[in-house]
């Protein structure tokens, strides 16, 4: 499987690095482009075999899979420019622009020559990406079953990864993408708290952290509800279910569920 990424950026640069590093592609099968040096000099440095360019239409010659990491602003662009270079008889392309889904990109696809359009999946990751643990969001159309369990397979390989219909996109990213904010401010208001009980910030955090990996643990461990795991640490009048009732009656099932209703996209 030859791989041509489309910008460097930090979806695009993590997305090249996860996939060399894992076991569906050799490093010497993907290409990057993008227009600044320094990231593709990066990329090279820790890749050798890696294919670094500043020609889009150089990087997509022969792909099999072409994945768009651009800003969707810039998407028809790029597109236009890379279009006829694509055998649309073997390759598939992928956005990862979000809110640009596979109708819209299937559209710049369209040559007017009445050739029929390649597979054109719509593929979200989060910025976790960065460090392999993304949840990664994928659906398509006129893929093969077999390109799409590849797909599947290529980004679990980055974290995890589902294969959604498309019209649950917009709750995927509110859910991971957006989700990943959502985490983060809950362990900066945890930390904050933990200042507040006497503690230094950098331990506070530590101990946040580290807390919010075992509870996750727990989840995948036992599969669980996490009812489940919060009823094995609250006792009757005990200090665990004073704060969670202190937390709710402050609003924190609400707001959760409000937040990720407010970041849905259309």
């Amino acid at each position: 499987m030859k791989i041509a990424i489309i910008g460097a950026g930090n979806m695009g640069g993590a997305t090249a690095r996860g996939l060399a590093q894992g076991t569906r592609v050799a490093p010497g099968d993907i290409c990057v482009s993008n227009p600044s040096q320094g990231k593709l000099e990066a990329l090279k440095a820790d890749f050798p075999a890696m294919r670094v360019t500043n020609d889009n239409r150089e990087c997509v010659r022969g792909a099999d899979l072409v994945i768009l990491a651009v800003k969707p602003w810039k998407m028809e662009e790029v597109i236009t420019e890379i279009r006829d270079e694509l055998d649309y008889g073997t390759v598939s392309v992928a956005s990862m622009a979000g809110g640009l889904g596979t109708e819209a990109v299937s559209r710049m696809l369209d040559r007017g020559d009445g050739a029929v359009l390649p597979p054109v999946f719509y593929l979200i990751p989060n910025t976790a990406i960065a460090v392999r643990q993304s949840m990664t969001f994928i659906s398509g159309v006129r893929a093969s079953r077999e390109m799409e369990q590849w797909m599947v397979q290529a980004f679990g390989e980055l974290g995890d990864a589902m294969w959604v219909e498309e019209r649950l996109m917009g709750a995927g990213m509110a859910l991971a993408s957006c989700g990943i904010a959502y985490a983060m401010r809950y362990v900066r208001a945890a930390t904050e708290g933990g200042v507040e009980l006497g503690m230094y910030a950098r331990d506070a955090q530590r101990i946040v952290t580290q807390t919010l990996k075992g509870a996750v643990a727990l989840l995948q461990a036992n599969q669980s509800h996490p009812e489940q795991e919060i009823d094995k640490v609250t006792t009757p009048g005990g200090i665990t279910i004073r704060g969670l009732n202190a937390m709710e009656q402050a609003g924190f099932t609400n707001s959760v569920v409000q937040g990720l209703k407010a970041s849905k996209t259309t």
